[in-house]
Protein backbone atom coordinates (compact mmCIF):
# COMPACT_ATOMS: atom_id res chain seq x y z
CA UNK A 1 0.00 0.00 0.00
CA UNK A 2 0.78 3.38 -0.61
CA UNK A 3 -1.24 5.55 0.96
CA UNK A 4 -0.23 8.00 2.61
CA UNK A 5 -2.46 7.43 5.97
CA UNK A 6 -1.53 3.83 6.09
CA UNK A 7 1.07 3.05 8.29
CA UNK A 8 2.68 -0.92 8.26
CA UNK A 9 3.72 -1.60 11.73
CA UNK A 10 0.34 -1.24 12.83
CA UNK A 11 -0.69 -3.97 10.15
CA UNK A 12 1.44 -6.11 11.95
CA UNK A 13 0.45 -5.47 15.83
CA UNK A 14 -2.94 -6.05 14.16
CA UNK A 15 -1.41 -9.53 12.91
CA UNK A 16 0.05 -10.34 16.04
CA UNK A 17 -3.35 -9.91 18.31
CA UNK A 18 -5.07 -12.19 15.49
CA UNK A 19 -2.64 -14.60 15.95
CA UNK A 20 -2.79 -14.75 20.00
CA UNK A 21 -6.68 -14.91 19.66
CA UNK A 22 -5.91 -18.36 17.33
CA UNK A 23 -3.50 -19.16 19.61
CA UNK A 24 -5.99 -18.99 22.74
CA UNK A 25 -8.72 -21.28 21.03
CA UNK A 26 -6.09 -23.69 20.64
CA UNK A 27 -7.09 -25.51 24.18
CA UNK A 28 -10.36 -25.39 22.35
CA UNK A 29 -9.78 -27.34 19.93
CA UNK A 30 -7.04 -29.65 20.74
CA UNK A 31 -7.69 -30.20 24.39
CA UNK A 32 -4.64 -32.06 25.39
CA UNK A 33 -2.27 -29.93 24.26
CA UNK A 34 -4.20 -26.31 24.98
CA UNK A 35 -3.46 -26.97 28.48
CA UNK A 36 0.53 -26.22 28.23
CA UNK A 37 -0.47 -23.10 26.64
CA UNK A 38 -0.74 -19.70 28.26
CA UNK A 39 -3.76 -18.03 26.67
CA UNK A 40 -3.58 -13.99 25.46
CA UNK A 41 -6.70 -13.67 23.84
CA UNK A 42 -8.34 -11.04 26.22
CA UNK A 43 -5.33 -8.86 25.73
CA UNK A 44 -5.51 -9.32 21.96
CA UNK A 45 -9.03 -8.36 21.59
CA UNK A 46 -8.61 -5.31 23.89
CA UNK A 47 -5.55 -4.43 21.84
CA UNK A 48 -8.23 -4.74 18.42
CA UNK A 49 -10.55 -2.04 20.24
CA UNK A 50 -8.43 0.63 21.40
CA UNK A 51 -6.39 0.09 17.69
CA UNK A 52 -10.12 0.16 16.19
CA UNK A 53 -10.88 3.54 18.11
CA UNK A 54 -7.06 4.51 16.65
CA UNK A 55 -7.48 4.44 13.01
CA UNK A 56 -11.70 5.47 13.47
CA UNK A 57 -9.81 9.03 14.86
CA UNK A 58 -6.50 8.48 12.40
CA UNK A 59 -8.68 8.14 9.53
CA UNK A 60 -11.69 10.56 9.81
CA UNK A 61 -10.71 12.83 12.63
CA UNK A 62 -9.80 15.89 10.58
CA UNK A 63 -12.25 15.26 7.91
CA UNK A 64 -14.93 17.82 8.17
CA UNK A 65 -17.88 16.23 9.94
CA UNK A 66 -20.57 16.72 7.21
CA UNK A 67 -23.47 14.80 6.48
CA UNK A 68 -22.28 12.61 3.53
CA UNK A 69 -19.09 12.28 5.04
CA UNK A 70 -20.64 10.24 7.99
CA UNK A 71 -22.88 8.27 5.76
CA UNK A 72 -19.56 7.51 3.52
CA UNK A 73 -18.09 6.68 7.29
CA UNK A 74 -20.85 4.32 8.13
CA UNK A 75 -21.32 2.88 4.45
CA UNK A 76 -17.78 1.68 4.09
CA UNK A 77 -17.61 0.55 8.00
CA UNK A 78 -20.65 -1.84 7.22
CA UNK A 79 -18.87 -3.13 3.97
CA UNK A 80 -15.38 -4.06 5.64
CA UNK A 81 -17.43 -5.72 8.65
CA UNK A 82 -20.98 -7.24 7.93
CA UNK A 83 -20.53 -9.30 4.53
CA UNK A 84 -17.79 -11.49 5.82
CA UNK A 85 -19.25 -11.59 9.45
CA UNK A 86 -22.45 -12.74 7.37
CA UNK A 87 -20.66 -15.85 6.01
CA UNK A 88 -18.62 -16.07 8.96
CA UNK A 89 -22.20 -16.89 11.14
CA UNK A 90 -23.91 -18.91 8.69
CA UNK A 91 -21.19 -20.88 8.46
CA UNK A 92 -20.91 -21.78 12.38
CA UNK A 93 -24.81 -22.19 11.98
CA UNK A 94 -24.44 -25.08 9.89
CA UNK A 95 -21.89 -26.56 11.52
CA UNK A 96 -23.85 -26.35 14.71
CA UNK A 97 -27.00 -27.69 12.82
CA UNK A 98 -25.23 -31.00 11.81
CA UNK A 99 -25.85 -34.39 12.97
CA UNK A 100 -23.10 -36.09 15.37
CA UNK A 101 -20.80 -33.56 14.79
CA UNK A 102 -20.42 -31.31 18.29
CA UNK A 103 -19.23 -28.16 17.17
CA UNK A 104 -17.41 -26.51 20.11
CA UNK A 105 -19.31 -23.00 19.87
CA UNK A 106 -22.40 -23.66 18.37
CA UNK A 107 -25.39 -21.36 17.47
CA UNK A 108 -28.25 -23.14 18.95
CA UNK A 109 -31.97 -22.41 17.50
CA UNK A 110 -33.58 -19.85 15.58
CA UNK A 111 -33.68 -17.56 17.85
CA UNK A 112 -29.78 -17.44 18.56
CA UNK A 113 -29.37 -17.55 14.88
CA UNK A 114 -31.47 -13.78 14.44
CA UNK A 115 -29.55 -12.57 17.01
CA UNK A 116 -26.54 -13.17 15.45
CA UNK A 117 -27.51 -12.02 11.80
CA UNK A 118 -29.09 -9.03 13.61
CA UNK A 119 -25.31 -8.09 15.55
CA UNK A 120 -26.93 -8.97 19.05
CA UNK A 121 -24.96 -12.52 19.25
CA UNK A 122 -22.25 -13.81 21.72
CA UNK A 123 -21.33 -16.96 20.28
CA UNK A 124 -17.43 -17.70 19.90
CA UNK A 125 -15.47 -14.28 18.87
CA UNK A 126 -18.73 -13.23 17.40
CA UNK A 127 -19.56 -11.47 20.60
CA UNK A 128 -16.77 -8.65 20.15
CA UNK A 129 -18.13 -7.59 16.67
CA UNK A 130 -21.14 -5.83 18.41
CA UNK A 131 -19.58 -3.60 20.47
CA UNK A 132 -17.25 -2.69 17.18
CA UNK A 133 -20.45 -1.84 15.34
CA UNK A 134 -22.09 -0.04 18.31
CA UNK A 135 -18.66 1.78 18.44
CA UNK A 136 -19.27 2.99 15.18
CA UNK A 137 -22.55 4.91 15.76
CA UNK A 138 -21.50 6.22 18.08
CA UNK A 139 -18.57 7.11 16.79
CA UNK A 140 -19.89 10.26 14.92
CA UNK A 141 -20.75 12.13 17.99
CA UNK A 142 -16.65 11.33 19.00
CA UNK A 143 -16.07 12.73 15.72
CA UNK A 144 -17.78 16.11 16.04
CA UNK A 145 -15.87 16.32 19.66
CA UNK A 146 -12.31 15.96 17.70
CA UNK A 147 -13.21 18.69 15.14
CA UNK A 148 -14.58 21.42 17.87
CA UNK A 149 -13.52 20.56 21.31
CA UNK A 150 -14.53 23.50 22.75
CA UNK A 151 -17.96 23.72 21.10
CA UNK A 152 -18.89 20.20 22.60
CA UNK A 153 -17.05 20.32 25.69
CA UNK A 154 -20.00 19.18 27.44
CA UNK A 155 -20.53 15.83 25.53
CA UNK A 156 -16.64 15.40 26.02
CA UNK A 157 -17.56 15.77 30.01
CA UNK A 158 -20.18 13.02 29.47
CA UNK A 159 -17.65 10.54 27.91
CA UNK A 160 -15.01 11.23 30.71
CA UNK A 161 -17.91 10.11 33.45
CA UNK A 162 -18.73 7.43 31.42
CA UNK A 163 -15.42 6.18 31.28
CA UNK A 164 -14.49 6.85 35.40
CA UNK A 165 -17.97 5.38 36.06
CA UNK A 166 -16.94 2.07 34.11
CA UNK A 167 -13.83 2.32 36.30
CA UNK A 168 -15.44 2.55 39.29
CA UNK A 169 -18.34 -0.15 38.85
CA UNK A 170 -15.61 -2.62 37.18
CA UNK A 171 -17.99 -3.37 34.59
CA UNK A 172 -17.43 -7.25 32.91
CA UNK A 173 -15.17 -7.01 29.56
CA UNK A 174 -16.53 -9.59 27.60
CA UNK A 175 -19.95 -8.87 26.53
CA UNK A 176 -21.79 -7.56 23.36
CA UNK A 177 -22.55 -3.89 25.04
CA UNK A 178 -19.97 -1.29 23.82
CA UNK A 179 -20.11 0.12 27.93
CA UNK A 180 -17.33 -2.31 29.43
CA UNK A 181 -15.31 -1.90 26.25
CA UNK A 182 -15.87 1.71 25.68
CA UNK A 183 -12.72 3.00 27.29
CA UNK A 184 -10.55 0.82 24.95
CA UNK A 185 -12.00 2.59 22.16
CA UNK A 186 -11.98 6.15 23.58
CA UNK A 187 -8.85 6.04 24.73
CA UNK A 188 -7.49 4.77 21.27
CA UNK A 189 -9.52 7.78 19.40
CA UNK A 190 -7.59 10.22 21.85
CA UNK A 191 -4.05 8.48 20.47
CA UNK A 192 -5.31 8.76 17.08
CA UNK A 193 -5.86 12.56 17.32
CA UNK A 194 -2.80 13.28 18.92
CA UNK A 195 -1.01 11.22 16.37
CA UNK A 196 -1.20 14.13 13.59
CA UNK A 197 -0.09 16.39 15.97
CA UNK A 198 3.20 14.41 16.75
CA UNK A 199 4.45 15.10 13.61
CA UNK A 200 7.53 17.03 14.44
CA UNK A 201 8.75 14.04 17.16
CA UNK A 202 11.23 11.31 15.19
CA UNK A 203 11.70 8.11 17.61
CA UNK A 204 14.49 6.09 18.37
CA UNK A 205 15.95 3.27 18.44
CA UNK A 206 15.55 2.91 22.47
CA UNK A 207 11.81 4.28 21.65
CA UNK A 208 11.49 1.12 19.37
CA UNK A 209 12.73 -1.35 22.19
CA UNK A 210 10.57 0.03 24.58
CA UNK A 211 7.82 -0.35 22.32
CA UNK A 212 8.25 -4.01 22.17
CA UNK A 213 8.80 -4.76 25.93
CA UNK A 214 5.58 -2.72 26.42
CA UNK A 215 3.88 -4.95 24.24
CA UNK A 216 5.62 -8.15 25.94
CA UNK A 217 4.53 -7.11 28.92
CA UNK A 218 0.97 -6.21 28.01
CA UNK A 219 0.63 -9.40 26.90
CA UNK A 220 2.26 -11.15 29.30
CA UNK A 221 1.89 -9.73 33.12
CA UNK A 222 -0.91 -11.34 34.12
CA UNK A 223 0.63 -15.21 33.70
CA UNK A 224 3.99 -14.03 35.26
CA UNK A 225 2.52 -12.42 38.31
CA UNK A 226 -1.34 -13.73 38.42
CA UNK A 227 -1.85 -12.07 42.16
CA UNK A 228 -0.96 -8.54 40.61
CA UNK A 229 -4.56 -8.13 37.84
CA UNK A 230 -6.03 -11.60 37.84
CA UNK A 231 -8.43 -9.81 35.67
CA UNK A 232 -7.64 -7.75 32.16
CA UNK A 233 -10.89 -5.68 31.77
CA UNK A 234 -9.85 -2.51 33.05
CA UNK A 235 -9.19 0.94 32.83
CA UNK A 236 -5.89 0.21 32.87
CA UNK A 237 -5.43 -2.08 30.61
CA UNK A 238 -7.20 0.48 28.33
CA UNK A 239 -4.70 3.48 28.90
CA UNK A 240 -1.87 0.41 28.10
CA UNK A 241 -2.77 -0.75 25.02
CA UNK A 242 -3.97 2.85 23.77
CA UNK A 243 -0.56 3.69 24.95
CA UNK A 244 1.12 1.09 22.91
CA UNK A 245 -0.76 1.29 19.53
CA UNK A 246 0.47 5.21 19.99
CA UNK A 247 3.71 4.37 20.17
CA UNK A 248 3.99 1.73 17.39
CA UNK A 249 2.30 4.02 14.90
CA UNK A 250 4.88 6.46 15.09
CA UNK A 251 6.62 3.27 13.97
CA UNK A 252 10.61 3.59 16.17
CA UNK A 253 13.12 1.78 14.69
CA UNK A 254 13.66 -2.00 15.75
CA UNK A 255 9.68 -2.11 16.57
CA UNK A 256 8.84 -1.01 12.60
CA UNK A 257 11.37 -3.86 11.98
CA UNK A 258 9.35 -6.56 13.67
CA UNK A 259 6.26 -5.44 13.36
CA UNK A 260 6.78 -4.06 9.51
CA UNK A 261 7.47 -7.09 8.71
CA UNK A 262 6.40 -8.94 5.45
CA UNK A 263 4.71 -11.94 6.92
CA UNK A 264 3.37 -9.87 10.52
CA UNK A 265 2.06 -7.42 8.01
CA UNK A 266 0.50 -10.19 5.99
CA UNK A 267 -1.59 -11.85 8.79
CA UNK A 268 -2.68 -8.62 9.91
CA UNK A 269 -4.46 -8.18 5.74
CA UNK A 270 -5.96 -11.10 6.54
CA UNK A 271 -6.63 -10.61 10.27
CA UNK A 272 -10.47 -9.95 10.14
CA UNK A 273 -11.36 -13.33 8.14
CA UNK A 274 -8.83 -15.04 10.32
CA UNK A 275 -10.11 -14.25 13.29
CA UNK A 276 -13.73 -15.10 12.11
CA UNK A 277 -13.11 -18.60 11.23
CA UNK A 278 -9.81 -20.03 12.59
CA UNK A 279 -11.95 -22.12 14.71
CA UNK A 280 -14.55 -23.53 12.88
CA UNK A 281 -11.68 -23.98 10.42
CA UNK A 282 -9.14 -25.69 13.07
CA UNK A 283 -12.48 -27.74 14.07
CA UNK A 284 -13.13 -29.26 10.92
CA UNK A 285 -9.00 -30.06 10.07
CA UNK A 286 -9.39 -32.35 13.55
CA UNK A 287 -12.45 -33.77 12.75
CA UNK A 288 -10.89 -34.70 9.42
CA UNK A 289 -7.20 -36.19 10.71
CA UNK A 290 -7.73 -36.62 13.88
CA UNK A 291 -6.73 -40.42 13.40
CA UNK A 292 -4.11 -39.56 10.83
CA UNK A 293 -0.88 -37.69 13.02
CA UNK A 294 -0.20 -36.93 16.51
CA UNK A 295 -2.01 -34.07 18.04
CA UNK A 296 1.19 -31.81 17.66
CA UNK A 297 1.63 -32.18 14.31
CA UNK A 298 -2.21 -31.72 13.81
CA UNK A 299 -2.14 -28.40 15.64
CA UNK A 300 0.24 -27.15 12.75
CA UNK A 301 -1.46 -28.93 10.13
CA UNK A 302 -4.57 -27.38 11.59
CA UNK A 303 -2.77 -23.77 11.89
CA UNK A 304 -1.50 -23.39 8.48
CA UNK A 305 -5.04 -24.35 6.80
CA UNK A 306 -6.62 -21.34 9.17
CA UNK A 307 -4.15 -19.17 7.82
CA UNK A 308 -4.84 -20.29 4.45
CA UNK A 309 -8.51 -20.20 4.25
CA UNK A 310 -8.31 -16.93 5.77
CA UNK A 311 -6.37 -16.15 3.07
CA UNK A 312 -8.46 -16.99 0.31
CA UNK A 313 -11.65 -15.90 2.34
CA UNK A 314 -10.22 -12.42 2.48
CA UNK A 315 -9.69 -12.31 -1.16
CA UNK A 316 -12.89 -13.92 -2.68
CA UNK A 317 -15.55 -12.70 0.17
CA UNK A 318 -13.75 -9.90 2.07
CA UNK A 319 -12.08 -7.30 -0.16
CA UNK A 320 -14.57 -8.46 -3.45
CA UNK A 321 -18.22 -7.40 -0.61
CA UNK A 322 -16.44 -4.24 0.54
CA UNK A 323 -15.69 -2.79 -2.88
CA UNK A 324 -18.83 -3.98 -4.35
CA UNK A 325 -20.79 -2.23 -1.67
CA UNK A 326 -18.76 0.39 -1.89
CA UNK A 327 -18.60 0.76 -5.30
CA UNK A 328 -22.60 0.55 -5.12
CA UNK A 329 -22.75 3.36 -2.58
CA UNK A 330 -20.44 5.68 -4.67
CA UNK A 331 -22.85 5.46 -7.50
CA UNK A 332 -25.91 5.56 -5.78
CA UNK A 333 -23.85 8.84 -4.61
CA UNK A 334 -22.95 9.77 -8.07
CA UNK A 335 -26.25 9.29 -9.32
CA UNK A 336 -28.19 11.44 -6.84
CA UNK A 337 -25.38 14.52 -7.42
CA UNK A 338 -26.34 14.20 -11.15
CA UNK A 339 -30.15 14.68 -10.81
CA UNK A 340 -29.35 17.23 -8.28
CA UNK A 341 -26.47 19.19 -10.55
CA UNK A 342 -29.22 20.24 -13.81
CA UNK A 343 -32.03 21.14 -11.58
CA UNK A 344 -29.38 23.55 -9.78
CA UNK A 345 -28.27 24.76 -13.05
CA UNK A 346 -31.53 25.89 -14.19
CA UNK A 347 -31.98 27.56 -11.76
CA UNK A 348 -29.10 29.44 -11.82
CA UNK A 349 -29.11 30.19 -15.28
CA UNK A 350 -32.67 31.78 -14.88
CA UNK A 351 -31.47 33.81 -12.01
CA UNK A 352 -28.62 35.28 -14.33
CA UNK A 353 -30.83 35.77 -17.39
CA UNK A 354 -33.03 37.51 -15.09
CA UNK A 355 -30.28 39.38 -13.59
CA UNK A 356 -29.29 40.58 -16.86
CA UNK A 357 -32.54 41.31 -17.88
CA UNK A 358 -32.97 43.70 -15.15
CA UNK A 359 -29.64 45.54 -15.50
CA UNK A 360 -30.26 45.98 -19.58
CA UNK A 361 -33.66 47.67 -18.19
CA UNK A 362 -32.42 49.49 -16.72
CA UNK A 363 -29.47 50.66 -18.51
CA UNK A 364 -26.30 48.90 -16.38
CA UNK A 365 -23.74 46.77 -17.89
CA UNK A 366 -22.81 43.46 -16.75
CA UNK A 367 -19.81 42.91 -15.75
CA UNK A 368 -18.25 39.18 -15.19
CA UNK A 369 -15.33 39.94 -13.15
CA UNK A 370 -17.45 40.53 -9.47
CA UNK A 371 -15.84 44.24 -9.49
CA UNK A 372 -19.20 46.91 -9.13
CA UNK A 373 -20.05 48.95 -12.20
CA UNK A 374 -19.80 52.47 -12.66
CA UNK A 375 -23.13 52.92 -11.08
CA UNK A 376 -21.75 51.70 -7.85
CA UNK A 377 -24.05 48.52 -8.56
CA UNK A 378 -23.81 45.10 -7.36
CA UNK A 379 -22.74 42.69 -10.12
CA UNK A 380 -23.24 38.96 -10.46
CA UNK A 381 -19.67 37.20 -9.75
CA UNK A 382 -18.69 33.59 -11.93
CA UNK A 383 -15.95 31.91 -10.39
CA UNK A 384 -16.82 28.69 -12.84
CA UNK A 385 -18.71 26.81 -10.70
CA UNK A 386 -21.70 28.68 -9.94
CA UNK A 387 -22.86 32.45 -9.92
CA UNK A 388 -23.05 34.55 -6.10
CA UNK A 389 -23.83 37.73 -5.67
CA UNK A 390 -20.78 39.97 -4.82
Amino acid sequence: MNRSDYIPSLDGLRGIAALLVVQAHIGLIFPNTGLHFMTMGSEAVGLFFALSGFLMAHLYGSRPVTRENVLDFLVSRFARIYPVYLVAVLLVAALSSAQNLDFVQPITGATDFVRHILLLGSSGVFWSIPPEVQFYLLFPILWLCLARPQRYSGVIVGFAVLVVVDGLLGLPGPGIVLVSKLPYFLFGAVAGAMHSRWGKWTPSALTGALTLFLLAVFFSYRHVSPGFSPEFWSLQSAVAAAVIVALVARQPPIAAHVLAAAPVRFLGTISFSLYLFHVPIMFLVRRAFDTLMPEPALIVVALVVAAAGAWFIHETIEVPSRRLLVGLWRHYRWRVASRETPAEGIEQAIFVLQEAERRLLSGATLDTTGEPDKAGRSVIEDNGDEKLRA
